[in-house]
């Protein structure tokens, strides 16, 4: 995909980022590697991460499949609601993945 950027501006960008990355995670790296013993709110802290991380990935997808927020006729919400509910209930990553694709199938698909 052209760009109005120079490609040196490009590669400048990806370079600074991947240091940033890098120093991001030497840092927590270097930190836990001094510390003796964590403190309890920042373990506490950490356990959200994931999830987090995960709704960040997956929600834009789900809400928003064409780039805008749509609702109404959302398979995909639909469906993740629907895997949700199983999640909630159940609490069985298989289950939750199963009803989530069986859900989507059908809607997009029909019978």
């Amino acid at each position: 995909m052209p760009t109005e950027y120079a490609s040196a501006t490009v590669w400048g960008v990806v370079v600074a980022l991947g240091v940033a990355t890098f120093g991001i995670r030497a840092s927590f790296v270097y930190l836990f590697g001094r510390i003796d013993e964590v403190p309890d709110r920042v373990t506490n802290a950490l356990e959200f991460v994931p999830p987090a991380v995960f709704a960040a990935l997956a929600l834009p997808a789900i809400v928003a499949p064409e780039g805008a927020i749509a609702i109404v006729g959302n398979e995909r919400l639909t469906a993740g609601v629907l895997a949700s509910a199983v999640a909630w209930y159940v609490e069985d990553i298989l289950a939750t993945i199963v009803v989530g694709m069986a859900a989507l199938w059908l809607l997009r698909f029909g019978i």
